[in-house]
């Protein structure tokens, strides 16, 4: 088993995966990271030692399509969960238990096609 890496490799990692997406921004939002594209939220880092929030472990929070928050706190509650932001449908994602980055990936593309104009999307691969 590897070892988790650091709040800051784990902000990387994310950054890293949102910045690569079309017409995407960085900003603050509630004191943590967020991405943006065209002005709409897509996904948030949860770090509890900055937050304010009834998080206890470093996350993100990512939009979703309908049904997919349900599927994945069904198929595994210990990495996934509904967080307190961002609606009805978007999902969290524990990062502090050695993230998968392809499925950290995933989620965050899933998350921008939830957001993003049809033309945007159409330039993912």
């Amino acid at each position: 088993m590897s070892a988790t890496p650091g709040t800051d490799a784990l902000l990387a990692g994310l950054r890293r995966i949102c910045l690569a997406l079309p017409e995407v921004t960085e900003g603050l939002t509630h004191g943590g990271e967020t991405w943006f594209v065209r002005r709409r939220s897509f996904a948030k880092f949860v770090d509890p030692e900055q937050h304010r929030l009834d998080e206890r472990s470093v996350a993100f929070w990512a939009a979703a399509a309908p049904g997919t928050r349900e599927e994945l706190v069904a198929a595994d509650p210990d990495r996934f969960f509904p967080p307190r932001f961002g609606g009805r449908h978007w999902v969290g994602m524990r990062l502090d238990r050695d993230p998968d980055w392809a499925e950290v990936r995933e989620i965050v593309v899933d998350a921008y096609r939830q957001n993003a104009p049809k033309g945007l999307v159409d330039r993912l691969p």
